[in-house]
């Protein structure tokens, strides 16, 4: 899934989120893009580009739009312009991932999660990519699920790439990272015993972490919807103001862009870790699976 591009400029998430917003906003005032258009002194179609997150927004226009549109609450505002201006950085910026071959929509994840404060991860098929060691890594990319998985990238350099990405956990101030993995991935390494034990001891360490909170979802605590298919809530300031969700299944990858279906996966992902082990149970359990290799 690559970035939609129109002439010279390009769509990215986080436009289309802001863009999203924008919408929302100007529709429950009643106001047309030519009501816009007239208040920024400008045409239809640059305000058409801004909705659809084709251009980078400028914070005197947000604000603007949010005094036509009766938006005065300024957590509101700020929010949007938090949005904006890391919508313009990461339109701008040259990456430590520009170094690798990363391609598709891993790229623009990647690009997401430098620019993040916070992800909430949910896994019900493999280690997430921020945890995975390099053993696991190589495991996975010669086991069949690969199949569906394995990009074009030399596997030594997807390697590199994924534990660059490990940076984050121990930035200042660090990636604030909520994991929940299903018991099933933590019984089905790819590569058997020769991946778990190493795996095993490096969730023990990235558990300890004061930013990271991982946790178990035992088998014993049933079925739920969260078992179709992994996502990752993506937050860039405070919960839920600007989150984008990034949701994975076999042959396709979506982005979740607006506000309420975006609440809706983390009213799934806290439903979720509701149920799972609390962080010291989950501890025991990873324990207790490296006993038993």
């Amino acid at each position: 899934m690559n970035q939609p591009t129109l002439g010279n400029s390009t769509s990215s998430v986080l436009g289309r989120r802001l863009g999203g917003e924008l919408i929302k906003l100007r529709a429950a005032a009643g106001l047309t893009q030519g009501h816009a258009a007239k208040a920024l002194t400008s045409s239809i179609t640059k305000i058409t580009k801004m909705e659809r997150g084709w251009v980078p927004m400028r914070d005197p226009d947000i604000r603007a739009l949010c005094e036509l549109y009766g938006v005065r609450d300024p957590g509101t505002v700020g929010g949007l312009l938090e949005l904006a201006k890391v919508d313009r950085e990461r339109r701008k910026a040259k990456g430590w991932w520009d170094d690798y071959a990363i391609h598709g929509v891993m790229q623009e994840y990647i690009a997401l999660e430098s620019a993040a404060t916070a992800i909430k991860a949910w896994q019900p098929a493999f280690i997430p990519g921020l945890l995975q060691t390099p053993e696991y890594v190589r495991a996975l990319r010669e086991s069949p699920a690969a199949e569906v998985t394995k990009g074009p990238e030399p596997d030594e350099e997807f390697i590199a790439a994924r534990l660059a990405r490990r940076r984050r956990l121990s930035d200042d101030p660090p990636l604030s990272l909520r994991v929940v993995i299903y018991e099933a991935v933590l019984r089905n390494f790819p590569g058997g015993t020769a991946t778990a034990g190493g795996q095993l001891e490096e969730l023990t360490k990235i558990a300890d972490l004061a930013s990271v909170d991982l946790r178990i979802f035992p088998f014993s605590a049933g079925t739920h919807p969260g078992l179709v298919g992994s996502f990752n809530i993506i937050s860039f300031a405070a919960p839920g103001a600007m989150d984008v969700v990034y949701v994975e299944a076999p042959f396709a990858e979506r982005w979740v862009e607006g506000g309420e279906a975006a609440a809706a996966y983390d009213e799934l992902f806290e439903k979720i870790a509701e149920r799972s082990l609390d962080e010291r149970e989950s501890m025991s359990f990873l324990h207790k699976l490296r006993k038993e290799l």
